[in-house]
């Protein structure tokens, strides 16, 4: 009962300050969605305002990677609405955000994506620090060298030390870029859970898992056959000391495709504990099918996963105290006032709203409930990661947040 009167008590006084509706230009919106994300993270943790140190923006240099640093990356293919999250009225789907990660975290207010809304190309612009403008749905690798490629040949790594798992719709291009200076053996491994489950169920004769095999819930009318060099079954048993029985058991458990993404980032981490771990989530993207109830659904299960990484992070050995953690969405969705788009369900109109989203770091070195309400752009994000590793991402074209190293 106390607890209800303090989270009506919070939700008034959030009301008075945050507008029900925001109108203006795109960026007038973005600084508008930033204020009101940052109003009310301070409402409800206490979080305070963040100011720029001043550091260097000249070429990071390629320095030995310490053993102690490491960095995980965990993308939305699919962002939430803020009506659906940080909002009063949101704030029931992502306790675990909210309650446990944001309050050891600095936070970014405004993260604006200029590139194309589509997941795999935006996507690839996060992992590129270049703006993609490749078809969305082309089984194609990126053309900007990736933040996988810059660390490994920087820094001297093995193949081992640099890892991606993510949704299987073109995904298995996102590890290695074809950049002529860098690309071919350069690259990160990746692993689609997905098609290894897939693969696994028709060598067993085992009936298909369709809640977990759902490919691409925007249902293209044309999609490619993907080609490219992802773990195959044999491979992952091996490198997982996974045996293809005991995933598959473990899968019959499992209610969506980010929890089986989320168990093989677990057993890659407790394996091989790559210094750099790209994991992308794809639940929230539900909502391309029109019904709500599923697209929360999605948001609370993301929300429990992201709780459950950094749990892990904590607790495995070569991960705890060492390890940076980004969590960001690849962009927004269409708000319910715009005539020209579908509210919760798509991000066709690219207006403000579908392109602000934020983006959180917690780990060493990072201050605590803090909130930068500046603007930053998606393209920043492999520049930090660099700062972040001792990397130099030369061809990337963001700038690294001047408050994580």
């Amino acid at each position: 009962m106390v607890e209800r009167r303090h989270k009506a008590k919070r939700c008034s006084i959030l009301s008075d300050v945050l507008p029900q509706r925001l109108t203006g230009s795109p960026r007038q919106i973005a600084q508008a969605v930033s204020w009101n994300r940052r109003e009310f993270l301070r409402a409800v943790t206490g979080a305070t305002a963040g100011t720029a140190a001043l550091f260097s923006m000249a070429p990071f240099r390629a320095l030995a990677l310490p053993r102690t640093k490491k960095a995980v990356v965990v993308t939305f293919g699919g962002g939430a609405r803020d009506e659906e999250t940080f909002m009063p009225d949101g704030q029931e789907n992502i306790p675990h955000l909210l309650n446990e990660l944001i309050p050891q975290s600095t936070f970014y207010t405004q993260v604006i994506n200029r590139g194309i809304l589509g997941h795999y190309v935006a996507t690839a612009s996060l992992a590129t620090g270049v703006y993609e403008t490749f078809n969305n749905f082309a089984a194609v690798a990126p053309d900007n060298p990736t933040v996988f490629e810059y660390f490994r040949k920087d820094l001297k790594r093995p193949a081992t030390d640099a890892w991606v798992v993510a949704p299987s719709n073109g995904f298995n291009r996102i590890g290695e870029s074809g950049h002529k200076g860098y690309g071919h053996g350069l690259g990160a491994g990746v692993i689609l859970p997905k098609r290894l489950l897939s693969a696994a169920l028709t060598a067993s004769g085992e009936g298909q898992y369709e809640h977990l095999l759902r490919d691409n819930y925007e249902t293209p009318l044309y999609t490619p056959q993907i080609a490219g060099s992802e773990v195959e079954l044999h491979e992952m048993a091996e490198i997982l000391k996974l045996s293809v029985s005991d995933f598959t058991a473990h899968a019959r458990n499992l209610a969506s495709p980010d929890e089986l993404s989320v168990y093989i980032a677990r057993q890659l981490m407790r394996e091989l504990a790559p210094s750099l771990l790209w994991i992308t989530l794809h639940d929230i993207d539900i909502a391309h099918s029109g019904t709500y109830s599923l697209y929360l659904e999605g948001i609370q299960r993301s929300d429990r996963l992201c709780g459950e990484i950094w749990r892990t992070i904590q607790s495995e050995p070569e991960y705890a105290n060492k390890t940076t953690l980004f969590i960001l969405p690849d962009f927004g969705r269409d708000s319910d006032t715009d005539p020209g788009g579908n509210g919760f369900q798509h991000h066709r109109t690219g207006d403000a709203l579908s392109r602000t989203t934020w983006m959180m770091v917690l780990g060493p070195g990072i201050k605590q409930n803090v909130v930068i309400d500046r603007a930053i752009e998606s393209t920043d994000l492999v520049p930090t990661l660099g700062r972040v590793l001792g990397f130099s991402p030369e061809l990337a074209q963001g700038k690294a947040a001047a408050e994580v190293s």
